[in-house]
């Protein structure tokens, strides 16, 4: 029962911290869906590949990342929103971000990213495995040729 309760307490304080980080009912400029692999102790590695839908394209990318604050090993689907994104090039780079969830077997949360170009997107996540993360991470994204 405990753990319904964190994982929702969980869950909702994410969503808001996404809301308020866009604003409420704003029209995205893309979305994304990732798929990745991440294990820590602690300190931890993630990996993955994903899809940009951008004016009516797709664009395939891949991403890599530290994060800070996690243990266990899990298998992550994310889709999300893209803001602020002008202009294709802008999506590469560096991206830091709050997030928060928990994960026994399966379960979910959410993250909020931003890159040093000022686009942000906001990921829900389902996970696969044994993990907790609350904490923040560094994740480089680039678009493949």
């Amino acid at each position: 029962m405990r753990y319904k309760i964190f994982r929702a307490l969980t869950v909702a304080g994410v969503l808001v911290l996404m809301a308020t980080a866009r604003g409420f009912g704003a029209e995205p400029d893309a979305t994304v869906r990732i798929a990745g692999k991440s294990i820590a102790a602690g300190v931890g590695f993630s990996w993955g590949s994903g899809v940009l839908t951008y004016q009516g394209k797709e664009y395939p990318f891949s991403m890599t990342g530290l994060s800070a604050g996690d243990i266990g090993v899990t298998s992550i689907e994310l889709s999300g929103s893209v803001f602020n994104l002008k202009a294709l090039d802008e999506f590469n780079g560096n991206y830091t971000s709050f997030n928060a969830g928990v994960t026994l077997a399966g379960g979910g949360g959410g993250a909020t990213m931003r890159n040093q170009n000022g686009v942000v997107i906001n990921v829900v996540a389902t996970t696969q495995g044994l993990n907790f993360d609350l904490g923040v991470d560094g994740v480089k994204v680039e678009l493949k040729n």
